[in-house]
């Protein structure tokens, strides 16, 4: 958010530092593996939903699923995107790594 002038007196400039989300440790994430073909051409993609944590951690978390699957996928709107159907071999990536998973679908 820009800066503008204010001329009010007790006016504080809020802190980014304030909306900065933690990451929860991987024992206490509950995450769910969903199918979804919708809006994507009828293409399948699995979805991992319910992630706690910053955008860093999510896309480490997004790269790790990518690399172990051979896919390609990409992280939106705090989700995790993987092309094609994974769910089986997703969640159990995710519980070997320590997360709460489960198939949605």
């Amino acid at each position: 958010m820009p800066l503008v002038y204010s001329t009010n007196p007790d006016f504080v400039v809020p802190s980014e530092q304030e909306s900065a989300v933690e990451t929860l440790p991987p024992s206490k994430q509950k995450l769910t593996v969903y199918l979804d073909r919708r809006n994507r051409g009828g293409k399948q993609v699995t979805l991992v939903k319910g992630f706690v944590g910053s955008d860093d951690a999510l896309a480490g978390l997004s790269r790790q699923l990518k690399n172990k699957c051979g896919t390609g996928g990409s992280v939106k709107d705090g989700e995790i995107l993987i092309q094609g159907d994974c769910r089986e071999k997703v969640t159990s990536i995710l519980i070997s790594m320590g997360y709460v998973a489960k198939r949605g679908n």
